[in-house]
């Protein structure tokens, strides 16, 4: 039975905390809906209404674009192990990039990342919970390190190439507001 909550519970934040992945859900008013999956050590519950996450270069940069079109996002977390449920959290969010007021003191909350690309500012205005009963039991093994390894073989101009390539607009060719 679904349960919904003004805000971040105690329970919820340890809930979130022990999971090694969540999910991120963003669409504009028009287009494809996109749900990413993020890992990683990238994510701060920072008070009852309050999540950040640092978002690490990728294929895609679709939930910026998104959200300087419609200003919502749904952070969903999943239980894999013994306790079933699922955990999603509504909300809106602000966009830092480097070198924004703001920036460097989230950036802090996490280790250094040289791709690191924005920094979601999560505003929670519900919380909700769900049975899970249906979601398989698997095991964490560890962290990729596909990442680190890219990063690696990169410099930051190369990195900042790639956004310019690959980052600068969604799928369905809005701007994401990355700077390049």
């Amino acid at each position: 039975m679904a349960k919904q909550f003004p805000q971040i519970e105690e329970t919820h934040r340890k809930f979130i905390e022990e999971q090694h992945m969540f999910f991120t859900g963003s669409a504009g008013p028009e287009g494809r809906v996109n749900i990413s999956p993020k890992g990683m050590d990238s994510l701060r519950v920072l008070g009852p209404n309050r999540v950040i996450w640092m978002n690490l270069t990728g294929s895609g940069n679709e939930t910026a674009g998104h959200l300087l079109e419609v200003n919502r996002i749904t952070l969903m977390w999943c239980s894999f192990t013994t306790r079933p449920m699922i955990l999603r959290a509504y909300g809106t969010a602000r966009i830092l990039h480097a070198g924004d007021d703001g920036w460097d003191e989230l950036a802090a909350l996490f280790p250094a990342h040289r791709s690191a690309r924005q920094i979601f500012d999560v505003s929670v205005d519900l919380v909700q919970t769900s049975c899970g009963y249906a979601v398989p039991l698997m095991e964490y093994q560890s962290e990729r390190d596909t990442m680190q390894k890219w990063v690696d073989n990169k410099s930051d101009d190369d990195i900042r190439a790639y956004w310019s390539d690959r980052n600068r607009s969604t799928i369905d060719g809005k701007p994401t507001g990355v700077p390049v």
